[in-house]
C-alpha cells in the first residue's frame, strides 16, 4: 500500500503516466478490493466445536457401557458371590438417590405452599417418613465411622449386622424375606407381654361396667377370637385416661407396645413414651389420609408394604384391596 502511494503521487507530481507494471498494478487491485469488502473470511472445512463435542460424548459413553458390560459379566462369571451384593450396591444407590430427589420435591412442595406434614398425601406422607427413618440410619454409620480406621470396623459390621445398620435398599431379596419374618417374631412376642398387662390392669379400673368389658376384650384375644369395634370403643375412657393413657403407663407396657410397633424398648421410661407417642400420631395420620385416599387406590405394592407394617400374617389383605 505504501508503493501504492508512491506512485499515484509520482504521477501527480510529473503529470505523466507511470508504467507502473503487470504485478504493481494487479498488487493495487487487490489493494483496492481488501479496503471495499474486508478481508475475505475462511472457509468453514470442519464440523462446528458443538457437533465435535457431542459425538465425541457419544463414543465415550457407548466405550464405558460396552466395559461396563464386560466387567459385568466378569465378575458374574468369576466371582459370582461378590458379584451379588456388587449389584445389590449398585443398585441400592440407585433407588436411595430416587428417594432423596422425590423427598427434595416434596419438601419443596411443602415450603412452596406452607403445608404442614399431616397435610400431605399418603404416598408423599409414607415416603417421608421412610425416608426419613433411612436417613437416621445412615447418620447414625456416618457419626461411627469418624474415628480413624474404623471404616474398615464398619465395613465388617455392615456385612455382619446387615438389618440393623443398612437400611432396606441394600438388602437382597432373600434377605427381606428372612427380614420380615424376623420382624413378625417380634411382634408376635410381644404380644402375650401387652396382654399380661392389660389383665393387671383391670383391678385398678374403678368403673365396675369397664372392668368386665376389659376382662371380656383380654379373654377373646387369648382365646383366637377377633373383637369387635364396638367392644373396643366401650373402653376409650380407659385409654384415654388413667390407667391406660400413654401417660400413665408402666415402664413394662411401654416396652412391650414398643417391640410390638418395630421401635428399640432399651431406652429410658420418658424417651419411650415420647417415641410411642410420636409413632402412634403419625400412623393416625396416615389413616385418615388412607381413608381421604380410599383404601382401593392402593397398587399391590402398597397393600404388601401395609401388612408388614401392620404385622398381619401372609396372604392377608384389605377387605376393599
Amino acid at each position: 500500500m505504501a508503493l501504492s502511494r508512491v506512485c499515484w503521487a509520482r504521477a501527480a507530481l510529473w503529470g505523466s503516466t507511470v508504467n507502473l507494471g503487470p504485478l504493481l498494478i494487479r498488487r493495487l487491485q487487490l489493494g483496492r478490493c481488501g479496503l471495499a469488502w474486508g478481508a475475505p473470511r475462511p472457509s468453514k472445512l470442519h464440523l462446528s466445536p458443538k457437533a465435535d463435542v457431542k459425538s465425541l460424548l457419544s463414543y465415550v459413553v457407548t466405550k464405558t457401557k460396552a466395559i461396563n458390560e464386560k466387567y459385568h459379566r466378569f465378575l458374574g462369571r468369576n466371582f459370582p458371590r461378590f458379584y451379588v451384593m456388587y449389584t445389590v450396591f449398585m443398585k441400592g444407590l440407585q433407588m436411595v438417590w430416587a428417594d432423596a430427589k422425590k423427598a427434595r420435591r416434596i419438601k419443596a412442595n411443602m415450603w412452596k405452599h406452607s403445608l404442614s406434614f399431616h397435610q400431605l398425601s399418603y404416598r408423599d406422607m409414607e415416603h417421608l417418613r421412610q425416608f426419613r427413618r433411612d436417613v437416621a440410619k445412615c447418620i447414625f454409620l456416618g457419626i461411627i465411622s469418624i474415628p480413624p480406621f474404623a471404616n474398615y470396623l464398619v465395613f465388617l459390621l455392615m456385612y455382619l449386622f446387615p438389618r440393623q445398620l443398612l437400611i432396606r435398599h441394600f438388602w437382597t431379596p432373600k434377605q427381606q424375606i428372612d427380614f420380615l419374618d424376623i420382624y413378625q417374631t417380634f411382634r408376635k412376642q410381644a404380644h402375650p407381654e401387652i396382654l399380661t398387662c392389660l389383665e393387671r390392669t383391670v383391678p385398678v379400673i374403678s368403673d365396675a361396667g369397664l372392668r368386665w368389658h376389659l376382662k371380656e376384650l383380654c379373654n377373646k384375644i387369648q382365646h383366637g377370637s377377633h373383637p369387635a369395634v364396638n367392644d373396643i370403643l366401650a373402653l376409650r375412657e380407659c385409654f384415654s385416661n388413667h390407667p391406660l393413657g400413654m401417660n400413665h403407663l408402666q415402664a413394662l407396657h411401654l416396652k412391650a407396645l414398643s417391640r410390638a410397633v418395630l421401635l428399640t424398648p432399651h431406652l429410658p421410661t420418658f424417651l419411650l413414651r415420647s417415641r410411642l407417642k410420636n409413632h402412634t400420631t403419625v400412623i393416625h395420620q396416615l389413616d385418615k389420609a388412607l381413608i381421604k385416599l380410599g383404601i382401593g387406590e392402593l397398587t399391590a405394592q402398597e397393600v404388601k408394604s401395609k401388612n408388614v407394617e401392620l404385622g398381619w400374617a401372609n396372604g392377608c389383605r384389605f377387605p376393599a384391596a
